[in-house]
């Protein structure tokens, strides 16, 4: 299981990614704009830095660009570790996010042949994963929530795509996002679906089990209850 945290608020990362509970973090220019970051290389790159000094696996940022070669461009720089002295090498970390367009897979093709690692993002249909197979992406992102605000069935689409995945034998990993309820994890997790990129609030639901935070309370108190005396 590999949970993300889909945030580029640093409030957010500081309470949670000192939990050891996420693999990693998962940003787009919609979250760095709620968020107040820049949309820059600069900022980005030091916001890579900082999320990698919680420990975590993975960082995931998108590309952005009117064209193939802008998102190829700014894809690569992204992907760059600045901190090398010849500029060459790939941050062995860091994932850049690409939209499935007709010009967003020609970028991530390009990247892919570079060696960078990308997810395809912004996924609804089943036969993208096809298009995310075929071009050996790292991950497919799905938009499980809106796929359900479309009027669409969200699990089930979701379960086809791993299926696909799955009987196919591609390397590609599902990446749910858009996840709206803690029971949308459990149900995805029993059809193999193990990856998915959660806002802080599904974070906190997580924990949120009344019968688990009474039993938690029942062990303390017989701990004091049971510990001797001064």
């Amino acid at each position: 299981m590999r949970l993300f945290l889909d945030t580029a608020d640093l409030s957010q990362w500081q309470t949670w990614l000192p939990t050891g509970l996420f693999y990693g973090v998962t940003t787009n220019p919609l979250l760095l704009e709620r968020a107040g970051q820049p949309c820059t290389l600069q900022n980005l790159q030091t916001l890579i830095d900082q999320a990698l000094n919680y420990g975590i696996q993975e960082v995931q940022v998108q590309t952005w660009g009117n064209t193939v070669a802008a998102m190829v461009a700014t894809g690569l720089a992204l992907a760059t570790d600045p901190s090398n002295g010849f500029g060459t090498r790939l941050y062995p970390q860091l994932v850049i996010k690409v939209p499935i367009t007709l010009g967003g897979t020609q970028a991530a093709a390009q990247l892919v042949a570079q060696g960078v690692r990308v997810t395809l993002t912004a996924v609804y249909a089943p036969h993208q994963i096809a298009i995310a197979s075929a071009l050996q992406a790292t991950y497919a992102a799905p938009y499980l929530g809106r796929i359900q605000d479309q009027g669409g069935k969200g699990r089930e689409t979701v379960a086809t795509m791993q299926r696909m995945i799955d009987r196919t034998g591609s390397t590609t990993r599902l990446l749910v996002a858009s996840v709206r309820q803690v029971s949308d994890i459990t149900a995805l997790a029993t059809e193999g679906v193990g990856t998915f990129t959660l806002s802080p609030a599904i974070a906190a639901e997580l924990f949120q089990v009344d019968a688990t935070q009474a039993a938690a309370a029942d062990f303390e108190r017989a701990a004091i209850a049971l510990a001797p005396g001064p």
